[in-house]
C-alpha cells in the first residue's frame, strides 16, 4: 500500500478534528475546572500510578484532552505528539484555555525521536484506539524504547486485537470472524460518522492496522522492555461524561467499533492490561519498559 494508509488516515483525522471541537463532540468546557480530568485519564489513574516529577510523552495525542489532564497530575512536563495539524492546533488553544504547561509537537509517530530526541522522557503515554492506525508495531515499540530513559515506562492501554477481526454487520448475534487478527498490509474502510460528534467526515476513508498480542508482547520485548504487569477486562471502558457525548469521546475511535465484549489495559512493561496494556522498568539492566507494565 506503500504512504496511502498515512495520507488517507492523515484526512480523515484533519476531518474528525472540526467535529470533536463542535458543542455536541468532547467536553471541553469541563477544562475550564481546574481539578477536572478527561474520562479516560480518570479511569486509568489506578493503575498508571504516580508521575509527578516525571517527563511524559502522549503519542498520538489527538486534540489534547487526555494530555492536558495528564499535566494536571503534577508532572514535570508533558508533551503532545500527532501528526494532524488541526489537531495540534486544537491542543495548543485547549493548554492555553485550561492554564496547563503543555507543549505539542507536530509529528508522526514513526518520526518522534527525531522530533524529540532519544531518552527524552520517564513515561510514554498511549491511550485507547491508538496503535490500530500504525502499520508496523515493531517499528513503534523500538520508538518507545527510545523515548525512555534507563527505569522508564510505558503505560498502553488497548482493545483486545480480536475484537478488531468480528463482523459487526451480522443481525443474527454470532460472533463471526471476518477480519485479520495479525499484523497485515491493513484493512481500507469508509465511515462517514465519528465516535466523538455528530455530523459527517468529510474525508472517510482510512486504514486500520490490526496487531496480535504476541506480535505487541513481542515487538515490546525485542526493543528491550520488560512487561511488569498485564491485566485484562471483560468489556471495553466507555465513560460518560456530563456536557459530553454520552460515551468519553477519548474512548476507542476504532472504525469497527459496533460490537466489542471485551477491553484491555496496559503501563509500564511493569503492568500490561488487555484490553489495557502497560509497561516499565527492567532492573539492573536499566531497559526500557511498559505497563500493563513496561520499564526499561
Amino acid at each position: 500500500m506503500g504512504d496511502d494508509w498515512r495520507a488517507l488516515n492523515l484526512a480523515n483525522w484533519e476531518a474528525r478534528v472540526p467535529l470533536h471541537l463542535s458543542p455536541e463532540g468532547y467536553d471541553l468546557a469541563s477544562f475550564d475546572d481546574p481539578q477536572y480530568l478527561s474520562g479516560v485519564v480518570r479511569y486509568d489513574l489506578p493503575r498508571l500510578d504516580s508521575i509527578a516529577d516525571l517527563d511524559v510523552v502522549h503519542l498520538q495525542c489527538h486534540i489534547g484532552t487526555d494530555t492536558v489532564s495528564l499535566a494536571r497530575l503534577g508532572p514535570r512536563s508533558v508533551t503532545g505528539l500527532d501528526f494532524s495539524p488541526s489537531a495540534i492546533a486544537a491542543g495548543i488553544a485547549l493548554a492555553v484555555r485550561a492554564g496547563a504547561a503543555v507543549r505539542f509537537v507536530e509529528c508522526d509517530v514513526y518520526e518522534a525521536v527525531t522530533a524529540l530526541g532519544v531518552g527524552c522522557c520517564d513515561l510514554v503515554y498511549t491511550g485507547i484506539g491508538a496503535i490500530c492506525w500504525l502499520p508496523d508495531i515493531r517499528r513503534w515499540a523500538e520508538v518507545v524504547a527510545a523515548l525512555l530513559r534507563p527505569g522508564g515506562r510505558l503505560f498502553m492501554r488497548e482493545g483486545h486485537p480480536m475484537l478488531d477481526t468480528l463482523s459487526d454487520t451480522r443481525d443474527d448475534g454470532l460472533l463471526v470472524v471476518q477480519y485479520p487478527y495479525f499484523e497485515t498490509s491493513g484493512t481500507t474502510f469508509s465511515e462517514e460518522g465519528t465516535y466523538g460528534g455528530p455530523g459527517t467526515v468529510a474525508a472517510p476513508e482510512g486504514v486500520s492496522f490490526n496487531h496480535g498480542l504476541g506480535e505487541v508482547f513481542g515487538a515490546l520485548t525485542a526493543a528491550g522492555l520488560t512487561v511488569t504487569a498485564a491485566i485484562m477486562k471483560d468489556s471495553l471502558r466507555r465513560c460518560s461524561s456530563a456536557g459530553g457525548p454520552a460515551r468519553d469521546p477519548s474512548a476507542p475511535p476504532h472504525p469497527r467499533a459496533g460490537r466489542r465484549p471485551l477491553q484491555l489495559s496496559s503501563r509500564r512493561i511493569s503492568a500490561v492490561c488487555w484490553p489495557t496494556l502497560g509497561a516499565g522498568r527492567v532492573g539492573p539492566s536499566r531497559r526500557p519498559s511498559t505497563t500493563s507494565g513496561w520499564r526499561t
